[in-house]
């Protein structure tokens, strides 16, 4: 599947959205991939993820004995990448974290808290987007915490163009897309007067 088709499908589906935009990483940026929109059509999630995985063992990334994301935006990627790959999916979740981010709100952290993680088992992270990678290097800490190997990082979107990576883990991304992006301080939308909107939440 080449980069225009799957651009194609987020466009026909609204998955990309333009706009004043609040990511998660608190950057601004007038463009947003919100995945859920091409994943609410199970036919063309089926599809992307199989082509994700195509990729995947074309590279030749081992034995896989399952398939982790984080919780809520990488669920039906991980369903559909563990689908392809015939193996079991699970998902970290949020919970409260201690103290309070930027904008006062109460601090989340992921843990496990449905699925264990066994020792010596080698997991494939799979994630929707990726900006700055802190929910995926999330997920890989934990995989690490509990005695487990990450095989490989699995992305429908790759925002950050390949410059976000996480240490020797090889990533595979349908999609690398840098929209633009600024601080706060720095948005030039802010200092027109709107306000950004939170679209994944």
């Amino acid at each position: 599947m080449t980069t225009e088709e799957t651009l194609e499908a987020f466009k026909s589906t609204g998955a990309l959205l333009e706009g004043h935009f609040e990511l998660r990483s608190k950057l601004h940026s007038n463009r947003y991939f919100q995945c859920a929109n091409v994943l609410m059509y199970p036919r063309i999630a089926e599809k992307l993820c199989a082509a994700l995985v195509e990729k995947m063992l074309a590279a030749d990334i081992g034995n896989v004995d399952g398939v982790i994301s984080p919780a809520v935006g990488g669920i039906l990627v991980g369903h559909e990448v563990a689908r392809a790959l015939n193996t079991k999916c699970i998902f970290a979740e949020k919970v409260q974290g201690e103290g309070l981010d930027a904008t006062g709100k109460p601090n989340t952290v992921l843990a496990m808290r449905r699925f264990a993680i066994k020792p010596g088992e080698r997991l494939v992270v799979a994630e929707d987007v990726v900006t700055k990678g802190g929910r995926v290097q999330e997920t890989i800490d934990l995989v690490k915490a509990a005695g487990a190997e990450v095989a490989a990082v699995a992305l429908l979107v790759d925002r950050s163009s390949g410059k976000v990576t996480f240490g020797d883990i090889p990533m595979f991304s349908l999609m690398q897309m840098t929209p633009e992006t600024w601080t706060a301080e720095e948005c030039p939308m802010c200092k027109a007067g709107t306000k950004p909107v939170h679209p994944g939440s």
